[in-house]
């Protein structure tokens, strides 16, 4: 099977989010067992029943392009080099969130291509959000059970910036990155829905000063960037992927500059 032109794999990659958004919330609503991953991280039945789901329908999709996903990862299944295009797959981004319960967690996939990521979905199931790069290259919000609206970040007030922090992982580094700016209202949220709120315009920065891995930010930057924003390391590079390791830098997500 050749791979779909990109109106059918958008069109492919919403109906594959979604149905592992609705086995991520049967497991949610039925209660999971948790356990501790070699990195101290915590992971869920539906952390892998997601995963199994996603992996074996991106396979059939397009078998040609490779996957990366987190708990194959964790499992040690990671290539020494990437591909020059291939998944990443976050089958619960926000797995605290789902332990919590307080439903800000998503499923997240995205193509990598040329080292960024050009398509990207962003699933929050127990919320109804969806965010998503179109095939017109633009990005879209679904909310509910709604059409999907085209989205953009926003240009910043005169008064002040709109930050957005990790509702789990906010750190010292945070806020001393944050002082350098002048921040008239801040928000928390847990998973990729951070890189949704500033792709729809609701916040204008998120720093994430700490460890992360490429599976966790690659659907939100597609978003991002599709809405005319950025997500880029504290040296200004733009964040790319296929790194050694799928480690991230410390990175900060921006919608308009000027």
């Amino acid at each position: 099977m050749s791979t779909p032109d990109r109106q059918a794999l958008v069109d492919a990659l919403r109906q594959i989010a979604a149905a592992a958004g609705e086995t991520v919330m049967a497991l949610y609503r039925a209660g999971t067992e948790t356990r501790i991953k070699a990195d101290a991280s915590p992971v869920t039945d539906a952390d892998e029943a997601a995963e199994r789901e996603i992996v074996a329908a991106l396979a059939t999709l397009a078998p040609e392009i490779p996957i990366i996903a987190e708990e194959q990862a964790a499992a040690g299944s990671l290539p020494e080099r990437a591909p020059d295009r291939f998944w990443l797959v976050d089958p619960l981004d926000g797995t605290k969130e789902f332990i919590s319960r307080n439903g800000e967690f998503t499923v997240n996939i995205a193509l990598i291509e040329d080292r960024r990521p050009t398509l990207g979905i962003v699933v929050a199931p127990a919320v109804g959000t969806t965010y998503f790069t179109g095939a017109d290259g633009h990005a879209y919000k679904i909310a509910g059970d709604g059409p999907p609206r085209r989205i953009t970040v926003a240009r910043p007030a005169a008064d002040g910036l709109t930050a957005v922090v990790s509702r789990s992982h906010r750190s010292p580094e945070t806020d001393a990155y944050l002082a350098r700016y002048r921040i008239k209202a801040e928000r928390s949220a847990g998973s990729s829905l951070k890189f949704g709120l500033v792709a729809e315009g609701a916040a204008d920065i998120y720093p994430r000063l700490g460890r992360t891995m490429e599976w966790d930010t690659a659907a939100g930057h597609a978003v991002v960037r599709a809405a005319g924003g950025s997500v880029r390391a504290l040296d200004g590079a733009d964040l790319a992927y296929g790194k050694p390791g799928f480690d991230n830098p410390s990175f900060v997500v921006r919608g308009r500059d000027d």
